[in-house]
């Protein structure tokens, strides 16, 4: 358990993000706090502060707007984060990425880990690296265990695109970005993913840029 010297820093940090309504301020890379590793949540906030938290994480996610949101990527060091896709694509992006609807969830000290050995690269955004997007190679299918934001256990597989959503956000929260797993010959700005890298898979922009797919 945290002692109450480790817990009033971050409750002191939280708080003062919620003295204001609104979306939280996201922070860019370049901030250390989004290459530390995170504190695992033992209680330093109070159920109500932690609810408020979470709520405001979920406001901040839409408005970005994004499909997840870790504690780091608002400058706090916690290991939490939100994810939520309602998953507006055409079929045939659904198709090829499987991206398909997720529900609002907390995910509180998550960790993942593969099932089987099939990976699928695609492009991807942060929040946190604004304007830019890259193709990232990952398991196709994995095992999120974690708590929800009640204490509750969560251990449930994970495919297509949803899993690459855990992925991302849980990635956060050990101080790595997408960046740091992408083939980065595909690094796009978003402009050019606009104007030339709008289709459900990468193998044009692999084939123009000159990058491997898995």
């Amino acid at each position: 358990m945290a002692t109450p010297s480790h817990r009033a820093p971050l409750a002191e940090l939280v708080e003062e993000l919620l003295a204001t309504d609104g979306p939280l301020p996201i922070v860019a890379a370049g901030e250390p706090v989004l290459r530390r590793a995170t504190e695992p949540y033992d209680g330093q906030l109070d159920t109500a502060v932690l609810s408020r938290f979470v709520e405001a994480l979920r406001v901040t996610m839409h408005a970005a707007p994004g499909v997840g949101l870790a504690a780091p990527q608002v400058g706090v060091p916690l290991r939490i984060a939100v994810v939520e896709d309602p998953a507006p694509v055409p079929e045939e992006v659904r198709e090829a990425r499987g991206r398909v609807p997720q529900p609002f969830r907390v995910l509180v000290n998550p960790s993942y880990e593969p099932v089987g050995t099939q990976r699928a690269a695609f492009f991807e955004g942060c929040l946190s690296v604004p304007g830019w997007q890259a193709v990232v190679a990952r398991p196709v299918q994995v095992r999120l265990t974690c708590e929800d934001e009640n204490g509750r256990a969560v251990d449930e597989v994970f495919s297509g695109w949803p899993a690459r959503i855990v992925q991302h956000e849980t990635d956060h929260l050990d101080g790595m970005l997408y960046l740091d797993r992408a083939e980065l010959r595909s690094l796009s700005s978003n402009q050019a993913m606009a104007e030339r890298w709008t289709q459900p898979t990468p193998e044009r922009a692999a084939a123009s840029l000159g990058f491997e797919l898995p």
